[in-house]
């Protein structure tokens, strides 16, 4: 029905930048709050960013001011830009989004595979 599939992980020094992208896809109608989320070794997954419809965002307190996220609608496409990214950003990126498939049903939430962050010297 519905797929999320991330792109943009890697390997970055500290102090780096990256670009994380993800896409959606299938049969949708609308899309709501989409979100990227991350998780760490051994720590539970974690909200890091979210944007609603009109382009309102909340950031976790890590990441305030280093991570930007913005949406493109037309495209069905939600970014992650990290900045000074630090050793402790290092997790697999998760997209999430609330996306509706008809115009009558509650929209139903769905995740992207993930994609690997590393950040180490």
């Amino acid at each position: 029905q519905v797929q999320l599939v991330e792109s943009g992980g890697g390997l970055v020094q500290p102090g780096g930048s990256l670009g994380l992208s993800c896409a959606a896809s299938g049969s949708i109608y609308n899309i709501y709050k989409m979100a990227w989320y991350r998780q760490a070794p051994g720590k539970q997954r974690e909200l890091v960013a979210t944007i609603g419809t009109g382009g309102s965002t909340n950031y976790a307190d890590s990441v305030k001011g280093r991570f930007t996220i913005s949406r493109d609608n037309a495209k069905k496409m939600v970014y992650l830009q990290m900045n000074s990214l630090k050793p402790e950003d290092t997790a697999v990126y998760y997209c999430n989004a609330d996306v509706a498939l008809d115009p009558v049903n509650r929209p139903s939430n769905y995740w992207g595979q993930g994609t690997q962050v590393t950040i180490s010297s």
